[in-house]
C-alpha cells in the first residue's frame, strides 16, 4: 500500500467502489492495471489516483485522450485538482505550460514524443490511456498499440476502456510485453438500467411501453404483441385479423416520456438530416419544455459561445431556428453542427436546461452528457455503402448514457418497434453482454519509416510481434518474442560476465577442451545430436563424407535422432548417431535465410554458399571431452590466472546454452505467421522503391516521411518531394492541400473541381497521377490502397485563405457548417506539417501563412474537434520528431 494512500483519497466525498479499491491496490502493489468498466462507473477516480501517486513520488504523469474535446475537458479536472501551476495541455491547436509534472494530451501527441526521443519522457512515472478501446478504429487505432508497446518498461499504464467482453485478453497481451497488468472488470452500472419496448398500435388508445426482459428474458408479452403484427399486405382476410402496429412518431414518443417522468433524454437518430429535422418539427409543434428562467439562461450560454461570430455568419448557419429549438428545450447534436453550437447544446442539457437532444452516435463517445433516458429510433445504421445492424456494442456504447449518477435510482434504454425488426432481435441485443475488442494494428508508411530509423531490422520485427493484432492471430508467437527479448538480455549479462581482464576466455576454453581424448559412448553422441540445431556447423568423417556440414533440419525419430545436412558443394545428406564415431562438437553456426525452406533447392544453394564462406572456432574433426572446472590441464595461457576463472567458465558455458535458446526462440518465430511483419515487409519493399529507404537506411525523403503523420502520408510526402506544391501563393496551397484532406462522401455525385489557375490545374493532375502510380504499386503488394485525393474542396479552402467571409464561401454549397470547420481543421493541420517539413524555404513559409490565414472566424471559434473529424491530432508543432 502506497504511503500516502489515506491523504490521497482524502478528497473524495464518497466511498470508493470495491472496483476502483481492486485497482488502486493493483497501482499500489507496482503493476498496471486496464480498468474495463460502463459509462459514468467512476474510472476516472483510478486514474486521478495514479496521478497523484506519480507526483507523491517526484515524477512526471501524462494524460492521453482520444480527441481533443476530451484533452480539454481532463485538463479542465486536473487543474481543478492540483492547480494551474502543475498541469500542462498539449494538443496540435494548444500548448500550455507543456513541461509541467502533469500534462493532458492527445494520444498521437505522445506517440510522437516516444518516436523522436523527446526528453519530456525522463522522469515520466505513469501514462492514462483514456478510452482505450479506441485501438480498434482503423485508422487511429494503431496510435493506442504503439504507445503501449514503445514506452519505457518503468512507465506504468492505467487503461481505461468501455466494458468489453475480452478485456482479460487485452490485459494478459499487455502483461506479455510490458509486464504485470491488472484486469479490473466492473459490469454492474451506476445506476442500473431497464430496457424497454415502445410499440405503436392503431387497436388501442395509447402506446405500449414494455420491459424488453422479464427475469432475464424476452418479454412474452412484447412478443406476442410484435407477434400479431401487420408486417405486410398477405390478403385482406388476414390483414383484418392481424394487430395494426406502427413505429411511433417522435411528437408521440415526447409524449409519452414527458408523461412517465423519462426527461431529460437522449434520441440516437443515424442520420444527421433526421437529427436537424426531428428538432424542427418538435419545436414547429409548439413543444414547451422550459420555463422563463431557464429559457433566460439558455440565451445567456449561448451568447457566450457565439459572440465571436459574425452575425451574417449566424444567419447562414440557422441561427434563429437552432436558438428557437434550444429556448423550447430541443436540441439537436451531430458532427454537422460548428463546435460552437454543439458546445453550446452540451452546456444547456448538462444544466438540465435542454429536455430532448437528437443526435447521432457521436454524441456515445467522450462528452459527458448523461440522460434520464435513451430512445434508439432504429437499430440499423448506414455506413455509407449499405445498411448493417446494431452490434451489442454499439448498443453498449449508445444505453450508456442512460441513466445520471447521484440524480436517477435507474435509467432508461428505449427501443422503438419497427416492421423490419422482429422483437427477438431486440431482446437478444438487450440480453448481451459481448463487446468483443479487435485489434486494427497494421503498419503504415510512416510507421515503418520510424521503426527502420530507430531500431535494427531484427528488432523492428520483434516489436511488430508483439502487437495486439499478432497476439490475437497467434498468441504463441508474441509470447515467444517477450521470451526472446529476456534471454537476449540475459545472454547479454552473461556474456559480459565470462570476459576476462586476462585475456581471451574463448581461447583458453578451446585449448581446455582439446586437451583429453573424447568418449565413445553411443548415449553421449545420441544426446549431443539432440542438442543440434538448424544453422549449426558440424565435421562429419563417414566414408566419402569428410568435412563440415550445416544442419538444415533436426528431428527426433523412433530409432533416434535424425539430422539433415548439407556440404559446401550442396549435397543433402541424411545422418544418425551411427555415422558419428565422437561426440559430435558444433564449430560454428551461420544465420539461416529466411523464409524458412529447407527442401528447396534454391533455398540449399543459398545455405551451400553461407557455408562454403564460414569461419569456425577451433579445429575440425578433433572432438573432445571438456576439463572439469578446477582442471588446468597445465595449459600455459593468462586466462589461467583469472582469479574469477570458475565464475566466468560457469557464466560461459550458461551463454552457450542461451545462445542455442534464443536461436531456437528465432527459428520457431521465423517457422509461425507473422501476419503483421508480412504486411510491414510489403510496406517495406515499396517504400526502398520509392527511395525512401536504402538498405536498413532512410534517405532524406524517408526523414521526412518519419516525422508526418497522415492518412495519406506517403503520398502527400511524395507530391513535395516532386515539387507539386512548390511555388504557391498561400491561398493556392491551401486549395491544392485540401485535395489530401476532403474526401466527399454523399452518395450525390461532387461538383466539377475549379482550380485558380491552368497551372494549379496541372499540379492536380500530377498529384492525381502519382496517387493513380501509388495505387497500383499498392495493388501489387497486397496492401490497403491509400485513399485517393480528392479536388472538391479546393475551391472553398482557396476562397477561405483569400479572405472570403463564411457566409459567402459556404452560402451556395452543399456543406454543413461543421463539415466546413471540420476539415479546415484537418487542412490546418496538414499545411502545419508541411511549414515544418518541406525541403523549400518558400513553400515552408507560404504553408505557414496558410494555415494561419485558415485560422480565423469559425474555424478559430472553438479548438474543440468531433470524434466523427478522425481527430487526428499531428502534434508537429508542438512535440513531434525533428523534420529532416
Amino acid at each position: 500500500m502506497h504511503r500516502d494512500r489515506a491523504a490521497l483519497l482524502a478528497r473524495y466525498e464518497f466511498p470508493l467502489d470495491p472496483f476502483q479499491l481492486r485497482a488502486i491496490d493493483a497501482l499500489d502493489a507496482g503493476q498496471s492495471v486496464l480498468v474495463a468498466a460502463p459509462t459514468g462507473s467512476g474510472k476516472t477516480v483510478v486514474a486521478e489516483y495514479a496521478v497523484a501517486v506519480a507526483l507523491a513520488e517526484g515524477r512526471r504523469a501524462f494524460y492521453t485522450a482520444p480527441i481533443k474535446a476530451l484533452s480539454n475537458q481532463k485538463f479542465r479536472d486536473l487543474r481543478a485538482i492540483h492547480g494551474a501551476d502543475r498541469v500542462g495541455l498539449l494538443t496540435g491547436d494548444n500548448s500550455i505550460n507543456a513541461d509541467a509534472p502533469v500534462v493532458v494530451m492527445t494520444t498521437e501527441v505522445l506517440r510522437n514524443m516516444i518516436y523522436g526521443r523527446s526528453p519530456a519522457l525522463h522522469g515520466l512515472g505513469v501514462v492514462v490511456l483514456d478510452e482505450v478501446h479506441f485501438l480498434q478504429d482503423t485508422y487511429r487505432g494503431p496510435v493506442w498499440e504503439e504507445v503501449i508497446i514503445h514506452l519505457p518498461p518503468a512507465v506504468r499504464l492505467v487503461c481505461l476502456s468501455a466494458t468489453v467482453s475480452n478485456a482479460e485478453e487485452l490485459a494478459a497481451w499487455m502483461t506479455t510485453v510490458r509486464g504485470p497488468t491488472a484486469a479490473v472488470i466492473e459490469e454492474r452500472r451506476p445506476v442500473s438500467l431497464e430496457s424497454l419496448y415502445l410499440i405503436g398500435d392503431r387497436t388501442a388508445e395509447r402506446l405500449h411501453l414494455l420491459p424488453t426482459l422479464v427475469d432475464g428474458r424476452p418479454n412474452p408479452e412484447a412478443h406476442r404483441l410484435d407477434s400479431e403484427a401487420v408486417r405486410g399486405v398477405r390478403g385482406p382476410r388476414r390483414t383484418q385479423a392481424r394487430r395494426k402496429l406502427y413505429t411511433p412518431a417522435r411528437l408521440e414518443v415526447l409524449d409519452r416520456l414527458e408523461e412517465a417522468s423519462m426527461l431529460p433524454a437522449i434520441t440516437f437518430i443515424f442520420s444527421r438530416n433526421g437529427c436537424d429535422e426531428a428538432a424542427r418539427s418538435v419545436t414547429a409543434a409548439g413543444v414547451r419544455l422550459t420555463t422563463g428562467a431557464e429559457r433566460d439562461r439558455i440565451r445567456e450560454i449561448v451568447d457566450e459561445h457565439v459572440a465571436a461570430l459574425d452575425e451574417r455568419d449566424l444567419a447562414v448557419l440557422g441561427y434563429g431556428p437552432f436558438l428557437a429549438g434550444l429556448e423550447a428545450g430541443v436540441a439537436a447534436h451531430h458532427a454537422g453542427m460548428i463546435p460552437p453550437f454543439k458546445e453550446a447544446v452540451e452546456a444547456c442539457f448538462t444544466e438540465g436546461l435542454v429536455k430532448i437532444v437528437y443526435a447521432t452516435e457521436t454524441l456515445a463517445v467522450g462528452i459527458n452528457m448523461p440522460a434520464r433516458t435513451v430512445v434508439i429510433e432504429k437499430l440499423s445504421k448506414f455506413t455509407g455503402d449499405h445498411h448493417e445492424f446494431l452490434t451489442p456494442g454499439d448498443y453498449t456504447q449508445l444505453t450508456g448514457r442512460a441513466g445520471r449518477r447521484g440524480i436517477d435510482e435507474r435509467g432508461f434504454a428505449i427501443v422503438l418497434w419497427s416492421p423490419f425488426v422482429p422483437f427477438d432481435q431486440v431482446s437478444a441485443l438487450a440480453s448481451s453482454r459481448s463487446y468483443q475488442l479487435s485489434s486494427a494494428f497494421r503498419p503504415t508508411y510512416n510507421m515503418t519509416a520510424n521503426l527502420v530509423r530507430s531500431y535494427t531490422r531484427d528488432e523492428a520485427h520483434h516489436l511488430l510481434n508483439l502487437s495486439f493484432a499478432q497476439y490475437q492471430a497467434d498468441r504463441h508467437v508474441v509470447r515467444m518474442e517477450a521470451r526472446l527479448e529476456r534471454r537476449e538480455v540475459q545472454l547479454a549479462e552473461l556474456r559480459e560476465l565470462a570476459r576476462s581482464p586476462f585475456g581471451d576466455l574463448d581461447e583458453y576454453r578451446r585449448l581446455r577442451e582439446g586437451a583429453a581424448p573424447p568418449p565413445r559412448n553411443a548415449d553421449a553422441i545420441e544426446v549431443a545430436l539432440m542438442r543440434v540445431r538448424p544453422g549449426d556447423i558440424l565435421y562429419v568423417n563417414r566414408g566419402r563424407l569428410v568435412g563440415r556440414v550445416a544442419v538444415l533440419t533436426s528431428s527426433r525419430r523412433k530409432g533416434g535422432m535424425k539430422l539433415h545436412v548439407l556440404t559446401p558443394s550442396g549435397i543433402s545428406v541424411q545422418l544418425t548417431a551411427r555415422d558419428f564415431s565422437d561426440v559430435p562438437r558444433v564449430l560454428g553456426r551461420i544465420e539461416l535465410p529466411t523464409p524458412y525452406a529447407p527442401n528447396r533447392a534454391q533455398y540449399q544453394r543459398q545455405v551451400a554458399r553461407l557455408l562454403s564462406r564460414a569461419t569456425v572456432a577451433g579445429g575440425t574433426h578433433r572432438q573432445s571431452r571438456p576439463l572439469e572446472h578446477g582442471e588446468d590441464g597445465g595449459i600455459d595461457h593468462p586466462v589461467a590466472q583469472d582469479p574469477m576463472l570458475r565464475e566466468r567458465l560457469r557464466a560461459a558455458g550458461q551463454a552457450e546454452r542461451t545462445a542455442r535458446e534464443v536461436d531456437d526462440l528465432h527459428q520457431r518465430i521465423q517457422g509461425r505467421s507473422q501476419s503483421v511483419s508480412h504486411r510491414f515487409d510489403r510496406v517495406l519493399r515499396i517504400l526502398e522503391a520509392w527511395g525512401y529507404v536504402d538498405g536498413w537506411e532512410l534517405t532524406d525523403p524517408g526523414r521526412r516521411l518519419a516525422g508526418f503523420f497522415h492518412e495519406c502520408d506517403l503520398l502527400v510526402v511524395e507530391a513535395v518531394r516532386q515539387g507539386h506544391l512548390d511555388g504557391l501563393d498561400p491561398a493556392a496551397l491551401a486549395g491544392l492541400a485540401s485535395v489530401f484532406s476532403y474526401e466527399h462522401r454523399s452518395p450525390d455525385a461532387p461538383p466539377a473541381p475549379w482550380f485558380p489557375s491552368r497551372d494549379a490545374r496541372k499540379r492536380w493532375e500530377a498529384i492525381e497521377s502519382l496517387a493513380a502510380e501509388l495505387r497500383y504499386a499498392e495493388e501489387e503488394a497486397g496492401l490497403p490502397v491509400t485513399r485517393a485525393p480528392d479536388p472538391t474542396f479546393v475551391a472553398l479552402a482557396h476562397a477561405w485563405a483569400a479572405g472570403q467571409s463564411f457566409a459567402s464561401v459556404v452560402e451556395d454549397e452543399d456543406l454543413s457548417g461543421g463539415d466546413f470547420v471540420r476539415t479546415m481543421k484537418q487542412l490546418i493541420d496538414l499545411l502545419r506539417q508541411l511549414a515544418l517539413l518541406a525541403p523549400v524555404d518558400e513553400t515552408r513559409a507560404a504553408a505557414r501563412e496558410a494555415a494561419d490565414r485558415l485560422f480565423r472566424g469559425v474555424v478559430a471559434a472553438s479548438t474543440a474537434i468531433d470524434v466523427d473529424d478522425e481527430g487526428m491530432d499531428d502534434g508537429n508543432d508542438r512535440e513531434g520528431p525533428p523534420p529532416s
